[in-house]
């Protein structure tokens, strides 16, 4: 087991062994929402802005490791952890866990649907159970988020960022004129359009 503030070569790969036999009992992703195992410290391990994984400073180079990590991943009272059956580690995220790096632009009977991939290669579709949100950026523009699951987010890169903004439009949302995203027949508000219009 992890201790608080610190981890060993042993503690990471028992979890590892454990996120493997969660991941091969079943299909899909391991139902991480329905355990509730101890708490065992805080394993060092982070996930920085640019959504590359870190274990004891150091980048964790398989992406087949960080993708069955991302998989056990999940986030109680606005921390994260990786929980498996038996025991439950915190991790640390500077920002959103997961970063959305490809989207696809496709439609079905609802109109426009934007589908989105993350940087562990999980496809999101863009709707209700699966919104964007927009907050305010450091440099004053504005940063969109993706939820993927279970209170887990993506932080959308700026390239896609670009990409929603020139297919974006307008819409009186409670008596205002907002700008915002058109997915499976959701309208996700970005800005007030007034706002918009005059940065542009």
């Amino acid at each position: 087991m992890a201790k608080q503030g610190q981890a060993s070569n042993q503690g990471l790969d028992g979890l590892t062994a454990a996120a493997r036999d969660a991941a091969t009992a079943g299909r899909g992703l391991p139902p991480v929402h329905l355990w509730n195992p101890p708490f065992c410290g805080d394993l060092d391990m982070r996930i920085a802005g640019d959504g590359t994984w870190f274990y004891m400073g150091t980048p964790i180079g398989r992406p087949a490791l960080v993708r069955l990590f991302s998989t056990i991943l999940k986030r109680e009272d606005g921390k994260h952890f990786l929980v498996t059956p038996v025991e439950k580690v915190g991790i640390r995220v500077d920002d959103a866990p997961f970063l959305a790096v490809e989207m696809v632009v496709d439609s079905d009977s609802r109109g426009r649907l934007l589908r989105f991939r993350t940087n562990v290669d999980d496809w999101v579709v863009c709707d209700s159970g699966h919104r964007l949100r927009f907050e305010a950026a450091a440099d004053g523009g504005l940063t969109p988020y993706l939820h993927v699951r279970a209170e887990l987010w993506a932080k959308v890169t700026r390239a896609l960022y670009y990409d929603l903004v020139d297919m974006g439009e307008e819409r009186v949302v409670d008596g205002r004129a907002m700008f915002g995203i058109v997915s499976a027949g959701e309208f996700f508000a970005m800005a007030d359009a007034e706002q918009v219009r005059g940065a542009l």
